[in-house]
């Protein structure tokens, strides 16, 4: 996880799957826990984010549940960092939202919507998936260069080309990774593109 703050020199935290919570790096000092990644205009997350690291064996090990004690330390570790540092719950993100392809953790099975009945992070209930028209990799025109618009809205590093690139690809599985985890096929289908407009719509700044 990345939890946007503004500053610089904040400290990655590790959370075992007890709850233990082990500092990583001291807050005066800059680590380098998202790598290469983007956000909202930032292209250096490492200066400008809290980085979580949460105890998982994640997809090699099966995507296997969180335990409930791990869960309700990070719930508590994010409501207090987001008071300390003053970052809003929209900026509570996912190493895989931005870094897309490169990484892929927290993972289908970290349970987001619980996070945001707590008040942490930023979610909508998933739009069911169901048929009608989608789009996918190798597809151009005037569709994808709004779906393009609208992921670069909410934050993900994608160019408005009209071309779904592979990068486009990476970007909608990031987004169904987070926020429709019941498939992550990096096709744009009628939930993906539902869910993606009501989370944009009930952005603060949006809103």
């Amino acid at each position: 996880m990345a939890a946007q703050s503004g500053q610089s020199g904040l400290q990655p935290l590790f959370v075992e799957q007890d709850g233990t919570i082990i500092q990583m790096v001291p807050e005066t000092r800059r680590a380098w826990h998202a790598g290469k990644s983007f956000w909202a205009g930032d292209t250096d997350i490492n200066s400008c984010s809290i980085g979580i690291e949460i105890a998982n064996a994640g997809h090699p090990g099966g995507l296997p549940d969180y335990p409930e004690k791990q869960i309700a330390a990070v719930v508590e570790l994010c409501l207090d960092c987001g008071e300390r540092w003053g970052i809003s719950p929209e900026r509570v993100l996912g190493h895989s939202d931005v870094a897309p392809v490169r990484k892929v953790d927290p993972g289908e099975n970290f349970p987001w919507g619980y996070l945001h009945s707590k008040g942490v992070g930023h979610f909508v209930e998933p739009c069911p998936i169901a048929g009608g028209r989608f789009f996918h990799q190798g597809e151009s025109g005037q569709p994808i260069e709004a779906l393009q618009s609208m992921l670069s809205l909410y934050g993900y590093g994608v160019e408005i080309t009209g071309n779904f690139c592979e990068r486009t690809k990476g970007a909608v599985e990031a987004f169904q990774r987070h926020f429709r985890p019941a498939r992550v096929d990096g096709i744009a289908d009628y939930s993906t593109i539902d869910t993606l407009h009501r989370l944009l719509a009930s952005l603060p700044r949006y809103s």
